[in-house]
């Protein structure tokens, strides 16, 4: 299995995580997407949309969008509960993460961080907190009385909303009032292979 990712992004963070908490064999190949290396030709030939991450299965098919490379890694394991309402639930949050969650604190981070907050960005840049911030209360107030986002345990719900989630201080993002969220990011943190996401002063 070839994994193209660039593991700054939490897009991709999350699959090389999931990769780790699963013990999945796989060959990580870097692209850096401040260099443009998602336009080139040969990454376009992979995936014509022009974004990462891209999974090659040991079967050759090419793999896009990161949840659904998340459920077909996450099959037959724990990650992926039984039960049809558990399963829908698990989709319910990883919807959220993809059409709420990431719009506001993963690009308020990449202005950020990866930006410098440029001036003509920064009304485009409190409007993703104000956004981020609705969507932090809403995972605040779910997470109040669990450890995990769907059952007992954590599933790729979990890892999908994680990925951003855990390093929103980057995006300017206070996390010292949600006291739920940081405890649930600990939850994660302190699971069997898991691995962190370098620090992007390493870049």
């Amino acid at each position: 299995m070839k994994i193209y990712g660039d593991i700054y992004s939490g897009n991709c963070y999350k699959l090389k995580l999931t990769c780790s908490l699963l013990n999945i064999e796989h060959e990580w190949i870097p692209v850096d997407i401040m260099r443009g290396e998602t336009r080139d030709d040969h990454f376009l030939a992979l995936n014509p949309v022009g974004q990462i991450p891209i999974c090659i299965t040991d079967d050759a098919q090419i793999l896009t969008e990161s949840n659904a490379i998340l459920y077909y890694l996450a099959q037959g394991s724990d990650f992926w509960p039984e039960g049809r309402l558990a399963q829908t639930r698990v989709l319910e949050w990883q919807f959220f993460e993809q059409y709420t969650h990431e719009p506001s604190v993963a690009v308020a981070r990449f202005i950020m961080l990866y930006q410098g907050l440029p001036e003509e960005r920064r009304q485009e840049y409190q409007a993703k907190l104000k956004a981020g911030y609705r969507a932090l209360d809403l995972m605040e107030r779910h997470l109040e009385d669990r450890k995990f986002l769907v059952g007992d345990g954590c599933s790729i719900a979990d890892i999908s909303l994680f990925a951003y989630t855990h390093v929103a201080g980057e995006g300017g993002f206070d996390l010292s009032s949600y006291p739920s969220i940081r405890n649930w990011i600990t939850n994660i943190e302190q699971l069997p292979g898991y691995i962190a996401m370098p620090p992007a002063a390493s870049r």
